[in-house]
């Protein structure tokens, strides 16, 4: 089954290998930071207390683990597909690779929409409004119907607006440090090294509660896999590249937490929307910052949502050209060339999730966020076994290995934190359930329908997999 790609102008290309040590470092680290720690730092406090550093510790270490396989696989098979192709060439069922492809797909839409509420929200602490619960929803709608203007006009992610963007992403958590350090002396770090979980938890329940949504700001990483065939010698550079992003971004996230328990009560912080606001606000009271750091935020959630919804289009088009979806979703624009049905349909599913989320929870945020967290961790988790599937498969040249121990370890921590063993809100299986359902609904008639008709669903070329994003 292959994908006819004469009508793309592309049939016979290959991409342009335009990304070095420095780029690539870059475009990891932007598309690490983010959304996550924005938004999400008063709610991992909520469940922890002050010591809420903890929980981004532990989840930066399960996605380093995750991170070896990752590096074993990309500089093994080099190729623009990620973890479907992973998952097809260590399993080789059509339908298993179809429900992780969708997973990841699912995991942008649900990444957007948590943007968009923080967006939402930072957007009316920016300009000193007491938004309800109701108007933060409407302004995430309206703000995903321009991610979805923007989408459909042909936006084209390059390497140079990458670096625009993670700087502006990295500059506002850069003032949230610095502030932490001007005013260390009225700041109360006792509450970093104290928990307050709920009463129906334990501490080791609590952290991984917690640690489930923490691992949201972690997330990112793996989509720089797509970026194999654009990066000179991946086999080389991708390993310390890769691990050299999570280490920094690690780092950030860690000291941003310490100093926002230390400035901000616990309380405070859960109860903030926009919580790194409440941290400069008391870190320096008589500077602006608190009036810059809201749109900041913006613009850095903004990014994240813009990119999750063009890599979630662009998966569902790729998949309905594989006739594995209906072939009424790769219809392409004539003159933007852009997959206009399959962005509309993943903006109304968008729109769905904002809507439901809102009206279903008072953590909107925290559901969306630790969906998008169960979804990647279950890829990961696969991903982590397909890496020692995949060893008996050689190939000619030479790539990095990871110690056996640690994709087996990673497995075990991806696949803990996905069951409710871990504490995680029942909420968001129930979101993540409704999304693969909807992709089942679509899929199985197609499929039972192709079989009945004698035709070979298997994947035979990795180019055949549907890319994450295409230029």
């Amino acid at each position: 089954m292959s994908v006819d790609t004469a009508d793309s102008g592309q049939q016979g290309t290959t991409l342009r290998r335009v990304m070095g040590p420095k780029l690539l470092l870059l475009f990891i680290v932007g598309d690490i930071l983010g959304t996550g720690v924005y938004a999400l730092t008063g709610q991992v406090a909520a469940e922890v207390g002050g010591a809420a550093w903890i929980p981004f510790l532990v989840a930066f270490i399960v996605a380093t683990l995750t991170a070896f396989s990752y590096l074993e696989l990309v500089t093994k098979y080099p190729q623009a597909a990620g973890a479907a192709l992973y998952v097809h060439k260590a399993f080789g069922v059509h339908f298993f690779t179809f429900i992780v492809a969708f997973a990841v797909m699912c995991s942008g839409i649900t990444s957007a929409s948590t943007a968009s509420r923080a967006f939402a929200a930072n957007l009316a602490t920016g300009i000193e409004w007491e938004a309800s619960n109701t108007q933060i929803m409407l302004i995430a709608l309206a703000f995903m119907a321009l991610v979805m203007a923007i989408n459909l006009r042909g936006v084209s992610e390059s390497v140079k607006a990458n670096v625009v963007l993670t700087l502006v992403e990295l500059s506002g958590l850069l003032i949230v440090i610095l502030i932490g350090f001007y005013a260390i002396g009225d700041a109360d770090f006792s509450r970093a090294v104290a928990f307050d979980t709920p009463d129906d938890k334990n501490v080791f329940l609590a952290v991984t509660t917690a640690t489930s949504l923490a691992f949201f700001a972690m997330v990112g990483f793996e989509d720089s896999v797509n970026m194999a065939e654009e990066c000179h010698e991946p086999h080389k550079i991708f390993p310390k590249m890769m691990l050299t992003g999570l280490g920094i971004t690690g780092v950030i996230y860690i000291l941003v937490s310490i100093f926002a328990v230390g400035l901000v009560p616990v309380g405070e912080l859960a109860a903030s929307d926009t919580p790194l606001v409440e941290v400069v606000k008391a870190g320096a009271p008589d500077f602006p910052m608190d009036k810059i750091l809201p749109f900041i935020s913006m613009f850095a959630v903004a990014n994240s949502a813009l990119i999750n919804m063009m890599m979630a289009s662009r998966l569902l088009y790729g998949m309905s050209r594989q006739g594995v979806l209906p072939k009424s979703l790769a219809k392409v624009h004539k003159k933007n060339r852009t997959p206009w049905a399959a962005i509309l349909f993943t903006t109304a599913l968008s729109f769905g999730l904002i809507a439901y989320v809102s009206n279903a929870s008072d953590d909107a945020i925290a559901v969306l966020g630790g969906t998008t967290s169960l979804l990647l961790l279950g890829v990961f988790a696969v991903v982590n076994v397909a890496v020692l599937i995949l060893r008996n498969d050689r190939v000619e040249h030479s790539h990095f290995r990871t110690k056996t121990w640690i994709a087996v370890a990673g497995a075990i921590a991806c696949l803990y934190l996905v069951t409710p063993l871990s504490g995680r809100d029942g909420e968001q299986y129930e979101v993540a359930g409704i999304l693969l359902g909807i992709g089942l609904v679509l899929s199985v008639p197609i499929y039972l329908y192709r079989r009945s008709q004698g035709e070979d669903l298997e994947i035979t070329d990795p180019e055949d997999i549907p890319p994450h994003k295409i230029p």
